[in-house]
């Protein structure tokens, strides 16, 4: 059966003053100039608490607390998305490397990049996400 959340989702189209009001700067970075925060410095790093990470752009639901799992990277990592279309996966070149990026479906905003080092028992994928890219929502 279909996830009725995704063929509801439109797409959000903003002006970037738009994106710059509602963001603050770091956020702004990160989602709409596919910008990274430092290794070890984001709000979600270690958090275990239990809930569900929306996108701080827009607040689509991203991923689940039950697929968070500590890497060691620097960054928030989890195996999945909470539905699988939500994150949009794209080739990224930049920086003379070719990795895959993770965006949101909903806003277009850059989360991330997804590599295949993740938990083989989970599928084997680490999405790695930008705290700023995300707020948790506790207890749900």
């Amino acid at each position: 059966m279909p996830d009725l959340r995704l063929m509801s989702m439109d797409k959000i189209a903003k002006t970037e003053d738009q994106w710059r009001e509602e963001l603050s700067p770091a956020q702004y970075a990160v989602l709409r100039q596919q910008a990274t925060e430092p290794p070890f410095t984001g709000e979600y790093v270690d958090t275990e608490t239990p809930g569900v990470y929306k996108c701080a752009g827009c607040g689509a639901e991203l991923f689940r607390s039950d697929d968070k799992f500590h890497s060691g990277s620097g960054w928030p990592s989890f195996t999945d998305p909470a539905v699988a279309d939500v994150v949009e996966l794209r080739q990224d070149t930049s920086h003379g490397m070719v990795r895959t990026e993770a965006l949101c479906a909903k806003c277009g905003g850059h989360l991330g990049h997804v590599f295949d080092d993740g938990p083989a028992d989970k599928g084997g994928m680490r999405y790695c996400i930008n705290s700023c890219a995300l707020q948790l929502d506790a207890g749900n």
